[in-house]
């Protein structure tokens, strides 16, 4: 069975990382669809977080990343032929965000499954957001996210 895991992933975390490896051991094939939110302003460009999270993923052959633009994420995972969507959900305020996704998502794609994997707990507090602000004032991301993204975040900062 083949799944999309949609994001913006500006920047990619290791929530993200753990929740897309934990994808595999339930589908055969998951595509990490890289989005463009337009609510939110992106610190890096798409082909700048492919790269993070091509990176990342290599030692996985069961996922590719596929950078999109504009595009609903249904119409990209029929087009590819998945028949699920995963959504990692932190916390209840996170489930209910999705789920009104979701709800949406099978209105415009009635075959289409979400399926919500809740985040490790470890991981649970941790967003690109926060980790953006962290980085801003020059905190430790070890352990949050990949190295080129905590490399990258600096560069940004400096």
């Amino acid at each position: 069975m083949k799944a999309v895991f949609p994001g913006s992933f500006d920047p990619v975390t290791n929530g993200h990382l753990n929740l897309i490896r934990r994808a595999t051991r339930i589908f055969d094939e998951v595509t990490v669809l890289i989005m463009t939110n337009t609510s939110k302003k992106s610190l890096f460009s798409l082909s700048e977080r492919s790269a993070f999270l091509k990176e990342a993923l290599k030692d996985f052959p069961e996922v590719t990343v596929q950078a999109v633009s504009d595009e609903l994420t249904v119409k990209v995972a029929q087009k590819i032929g998945a028949q699920v969507i995963i959504r990692g959900v932190r916390n209840e305020k996170d489930f209910i965000f999705e789920s009104e996704i979701a709800a949406m998502n099978a209105h415009l794609a009635p075959k289409l499954e979400t399926v919500f994997l809740p985040s490790a707990p470890k991981f649970t507090q941790l967003s690109s957001s926060i980790i953006k602000e962290v980085a801003k004032f020059g905190g430790d991301l070890t352990g949050l996210v990949p190295v080129a993204v905590e490399k990258a975040l600096k560069e940004k900062e400096s």
